[in-house]
């Protein structure tokens, strides 16, 4: 896996930067993942805590796939890792988990989504409705939120890592 981040052009349109600073943030984590074996990726940070490296993989691919699937097209394949029974069955693995699953899982739910937001506006309304208020949200709000749930999560995704092996960075 080679990865190449680069941030936004800092004159780019609007959809330009929002889709800049997704793909931005969506190499970081799979940089934070580069190089560990599937042991490493399973490694969580602090007990009583089960987040891992690759739990957070798995969880961004449900995050794509609800976003850019369920909500904006109204497609529901339904979820990948967790069940009405096992909320957050994303970040319960088992020595049976590995990274070439997880990673392809999430890049085919990275493409997923892509080829859904082209097809939208930023302003044009999603299929899918809020849970909470009954309101679609547009395309702008979805960016936006994916950004937020990445940048949160690769904070995560640093700390796991200098805990792993000591690797920091940017």
């Amino acid at each position: 896996m080679t990865t190449e981040r680069r941030e936004p052009a800092q004159t780019a349109g609007e959809r330009a930067m929002l889709e800049g600073w997704l793909d931005y943030h969506r190499q970081t984590l799979a940089e934070k993942c580069r190089g560990l074996t599937d042991d490493q990726l399973r490694t969580a940070s602090v007990p009583p805590s089960e987040l891992t490296l690759m739990g957070l993989v798995r969880h961004v691919a449900e995050c794509e796939r609800g976003w850019f699937r369920k909500v904006l097209v109204g497609d529901d394949p339904g979820p990948i890792y967790y069940t009405d029974e096992d909320r957050d069955g994303d970040f319960h693995l088992t020595e049976a988990d590995t990274w070439q699953e997880a990673y392809a899982t999430w890049q085919a739910e990275i493409e997923i989504a892509r080829r859904n937001a082209a097809g939208f506006g930023l302003d044009d309304l999603s299929q899918g409705k809020s849970r909470f208020t009954d309101t679609p949200f547009n395309l702008r709000w979805i960016y936006t939120h994916m950004i937020e749930e990445y940048a949160r999560h690769n904070g995560h995704a640093d700390l796991l890592r200098e805990r792993i092996d000591g690797t920091v960075g940017d």
